[in-house]
């Protein structure tokens, strides 16, 4: 069965449904990682106001959603870089996907509609193996820094991955496009 997939720009009106969809990507993305009790404080309505804050950030910022049957399966943001030690790089900082579209190509169309060729950086749980192996097919390796972040309460390793020029493969400066998954 062939999916229409729209990957398009993150806009405030997409703020409840985002919060909803951020909430259950991170239930499906670390429950292995953090305890029941920390998860049960992912609040859909905090997460939506977040997300309100975030559609009103400045151009420097990307962030995408991408759009099934009507309905928000996943989303991707970057902008300027956090860490004093790579300045001008930018970060992805984030890229989620439901769990029923993994391996879809969804997830590297949410990427490439945030990440242009070049240089970029991205933090990443230390012990979340299907993003490691998806942020190396797309260039990325260790740097050799981590860090231990408190989430939700708890303790989370995270090390930082950087890629550095590459050809492109897609990336579009997230302007909004359609494509045909089988």
């Amino acid at each position: 069965m062939d999916t229409t997939v729209v990957v398009r720009p993150a806009v405030e009106a997409d703020a409840d449904s985002l919060g909803r969809v951020h909430a259950a990507c991170w239930h499906e993305t670390y429950d292995h990682l953090l305890s029941a009790a920390a998860l049960s404080q992912l609040h859909p309505e905090r997460l939506a106001a977040m997300w309100r804050r975030y559609t009103s950030q400045g151009p420097e910022y990307r962030q995408v959603v991408a759009v099934v049957d009507g309905e928000i399966v996943g989303f991707a943001g970057s902008g300027p870089g956090h860490d004093a030690d790579l300045p001008g790089v930018p970060e992805l900082y984030f890229v989620y996907l439901l769990d029923a579209y993994h391996g879809t190509g969804i997830g590297q169309t949410l990427f490439d509609a945030v990440v242009d060729p070049g240089p970029s950086s991205l933090w990443v749980a230390a012990d979340n193996s299907r993003a490691h192996g998806f942020y190396a097919r797309n260039g990325y390796t260790p740097d050799g820094r981590n860090k231990v972040e408190e989430v939700l309460g708890e303790q989370l390793s995270e090390v930082r991955l950087v890629r550095q020029a590459v050809a492109q493969t897609g990336g579009d400066g997230g302007i909004e496009h359609e494509r045909q998954y089988s």
